[in-house]
């Protein structure tokens, strides 16, 4: 009895003593484990914190470059419209305050851009003048030619509008026009046979655009578009755009499927 006794403790002490060791081994491989878990996320966090911030460069200059195009052409319009009215002042009196009220209106829709963007905007870091692109800034004048190119790019679009619409400050129109045109380019990016619905609406103090899109649920096992494509920087760049003029935006994914983004951009009541 002894003997056999001697022989399982010659057998369990080393087997113990293994199975000790292993689990060391383990506790200190998971504890690696978790440091460079740890390491990558920081890491991770830290370039979606530096994207975020270039995201914003980025918008702001772009908006610099839309302000210098607005406020160039309103003053090109009081420029010959004061010229206008100087000629004909004394002959043709009517005519005349007809063109100084479009110099007051053009005027009065300079200040506005000003007073939202002068003093926010820090100037190019890449030194453009200003020259290169010399076409019309988009509006929501020039939306059907977007919807027709993400529609022949296979992403079929709905426009509807609502209320009455009317003449928009220059500087809300174009931030409009960039909210549909960011939220059609990443339906287009993600979709997979899905469709897109675009929704303008007047209200009485505010324009409201709403942009739903259609693509695979989470609920019935459909696979998300993937995280940190570049969409995030779409959008924080437009967060910062509509805070300009102290709006609002909502970007969020819908439980059935694809992405509703809604902006609401307040206009002055006049």
């Amino acid at each position: 009895m002894e003997t056999v006794a001697l022989a399982l403790g010659g057998v369990l002490v080393p087997a113990c003593a293994a199975v000790v060791a292993l689990a060391i081994a383990l506790r200190r491989a998971r504890q690696r484990h978790e440091r460079a878990l740890g390491e990558r996320g920081w890491l991770l966090e830290r370039e979606r914190e530096a994207a975020a911030h270039a995201a914003v460069g980025e918008e702001r200059a772009r908006i610099a470059r839309e302000l210098h195009d607005i406020v160039s052409h309103n003053v090109s319009v009081m420029i010959v419209q004061a010229g206008a009215a100087r000629e004909v002042l004394a002959t043709m009196p009517e005519e005349a305050a007809a063109a100084l009220a479009a110099v007051e209106r053009a005027g009065r829709d300079t200040m506005t851009e000003l007073r939202h963007l002068l003093g926010l905007l820090a100037p190019d870091a890449g030194g453009a003048d200003g020259n290169s692109d010399l076409a019309p800034q988009p509006t929501l004048a020039r939306l059907t030619p977007l919807v027709d190119r993400i529609a022949f790019a296979g992403l079929p679009v709905e426009v509807r509008v609502s209320g009455e619409p009317r003449p928009l400050p220059a500087g809300i129109d174009v931030t409009a026009y960039r909210i549909v045109q960011e939220a059609l380019t990443n339906a287009l990016k993600h979709g997979t046979g899905g469709k897109a619905e675009v929704t303008i609406r007047y209200a009485a103090h505010a324009l409201r655009v709403e942009v739903l899109t259609t693509g695979p649920s989470v609920l019935t096992g459909g696979a998300p578009p993937p995280a940190g494509d570049g969409a995030g920087r779409g959008l924080t760049g437009l967060r910062e755009r509509i805070a300009v003029y102290g709006g609002d935006l909502d970007a969020r994914r819908r439980l059935g499927g694809g992405y509703r983004v809604r902006a609401r951009l307040p206009l002055d009541a006049s």
